[in-house]
């Protein structure tokens, strides 16, 4: 399998680079940052120097071409203002998507967040209003790819990352109570839904008992 990874230097992402390199696929890994590119290579995986901020669907789509899936995994990161979660968290996001139809991938799998629902309706009260603007973001973005009839979609909503040790065993449903949920188990799930080819779902992901392909094979 040949897989583009978008936000390719991030932790989650790391993870999957490698857990898909070492079973022997190929990745393409989009960084923005030339100085991400030696770490990427360590882990197997093939840089592609993209700033998506500023890149053309062309470029994107040069990168990404003859990959059987392209994952979104960037973000603009928690200590970034506002304006990037727009440019970052939506824009590039839909900049792959378009990027990815244009060069005829059909699979896009989208990280994006447990609780974005809340943010639909505006700023929750209480709720720090750069954390709004990333949950909106995230939820503008999953609202414009989902329905995109030449794509197959997975959109996953992970609950807080931590950098726990991964146990294999997950909760990952539709309408899921909120929580915890290691790094490397959400690598390991990004990898599952990529063999098992499911398309058209939104679901959340935490911390649970059930093993990771059980889980997989559990959604419609």
């Amino acid at each position: 399998m040949r897989v583009a990874i978008a936000g390719a230097h991030g932790q989650v992402a790391r993870r999957l680079g490698r857990l898909l390199s070492g079973r022997g696929d190929t990745v393409v890994g989009i960084v923005r940052n030339p100085e991400h590119a030696a770490d990427l290579e360590s882990d197997g995986v093939t840089p592609a120097v993209i700033d998506l901020e500023s890149a053309s669907v062309d470029e994107v789509a040069e990168a990404v071409r003859g990959a059987d899936a392209v994952v979104f995994a960037a973000g603009a990161g928690p200590g970034s203002g506002a304006a990037r979660k727009h440019t970052v968290d939506h824009a590039a996001a839909v900049l792959l998507a378009d990027a990815a139809e244009r060069a005829g991938v059909r699979r896009y799998l989208l990280v994006s967040s447990m609780g974005v629902e809340q943010a639909r309706q505006g700023t929750p009260r209480g709720m720090d209003p750069v954390f709004a603007t990333y949950l909106q973001a995230k939820l503008r973005a999953e609202d414009v790819i989902l329905p995109r009839t030449a794509l197959d979609t997975v959109i996953l909503r992970p609950g807080r990352l931590t950098d726990d040790p991964g146990t294999g065993r997950v909760t990952l449903d539709h309408g899921v109570e909120p929580g915890d949920v290691p790094r490397d188990d959400v690598a390991a799930v990004l990898v599952a839904l990529l063999d098992a080819g499911k398309t058209d779902e939104v679901v959340e992901l935490v911390g649970g008992s059930t093993p990771i392909e059980e889980a997989v094979a559990a959604l419609p």
